[in-house]
């Protein structure tokens, strides 16, 4: 059973029913890990990838290595960016930026929603498929069978789906809300702005057939129509990856244990020196206290 990835209220009229959302699809990507030719796990990093940008140039400024395998005169490798020093730049033309912080984009960001309100409702068919971007399983929370169903009839006997809009976790987005058998469906939707125009891409067709060839291809197609069954098909080449991967024996790769830096060492050595000062003063503190009370 999935996990459900949003929990709250769908909301129409003065009706509100407490729903789960559960992804309704599972990619089954054969994903692999990396290692080098003698089985060393490949990870990767966050390095600087030029030189300082962000200031006026200066004497500090350090020309970028070439080679991938560069050091440094003290040995260490390219130098690794902490999450904290990360900053996003948006290129607003070409090697041309604005830069944001962190928390500048995070009190930009909506707050998670906990009602996706139905604004209006639609006819299914004037949604072209190009504009759903992911399905989800809407399901009820107890006690709200009765109008969950009351809206999943509804929805089927009039053809519509409701549209509305929620965030999910960070992201807004505009959801279309559709009957199928036995369940309500969630379909998050592409703003019309993230649709391309397809007219700029095909033009001319106009009189390019004939009727006759048109007759002629409208009986091919129904010479091959059928019944849509999904599981006719299969992705071939995930099935024989998982086959290649059956046919061997796997290899047991230990990760390597991370030695202690000197860093490491240095700060420990610090800590045992602070408890070993603190037990000397808490002892010497019960000495002073017995001595007071002797006198």
């Amino acid at each position: 059973m999935p996990r459900s990835v949003w929990k709250g209220t769908l909301s129409f009229g003065l009706v509100a029913i407490p729903v789960s959302l559960y992804p309704a699809t599972e990619a089954k990507d054969v994903r692999f890990h990396l290692f080098d030719r003698e089985g060393r796990r490949v990870r990767y990093r966050r390095v600087v990838e030029t030189a300082p940008s962000l200031g006026e140039p200066g004497e500090d400024d350090v020309e970028p290595a070439t080679d991938p395998d560069a050091v440094d005169d003290e040995g260490s490798a390219e130098t690794e960016v902490a999450y904290d020093d990360l900053v996003r730049g948006y290129e607003v033309e070409p090697e041309s930026y604005v830069f944001l912080e962190t928390p500048e984009i995070e009190r930009a960001r909506p707050s998670p929603s906990r009602v996706i309100d139905l604004e209006q409702f639609v006819r299914l068919e004037e949604i072209d498929p190009v504009y759903f971007e992911k399905a989800y399983y809407v399901v009820p929370g107890p006690g709200a069978e009765k109008s969950y169903d009351l809206l999943l009839r509804t929805l089927r006997e009039t053809g519509r789906v409701g549209i509305g809009r929620f965030v999910l976790r960070t992201k807004p987005h505009l959801v279309a809300l559709r009957p199928m058998e036995g369940v309500l469906a969630l379909e998050t939707l592409y703003f019309g702005d993230e649709v391309r125009d397809a007219t700029r891409l095909v033009s001319g067709l106009e009189g390019a057939v004939t009727q006759r060839e048109i007759d002629i291809s409208k009986q091919l197609v129904e010479a091959l129509a059928t019944d849509w069954d999904p599981s006719q098909f299969a992705d071939e080449y995930r099935e024989e990856l998982m086959r290649m991967i059956s046919e061997r024996t796997p290899e047991r790769i230990e990760e390597p244990s991370e030695e202690p830096s000197a860093d490491a060492g240095s700060h420990m050595g610090d800590l045992m020196d602070a408890l070993r000062r603190s037990v000397e003063q808490a002892k010497a503190g019960k000495k002073g206290k017995g001595s007071r009370r002797a006198g």
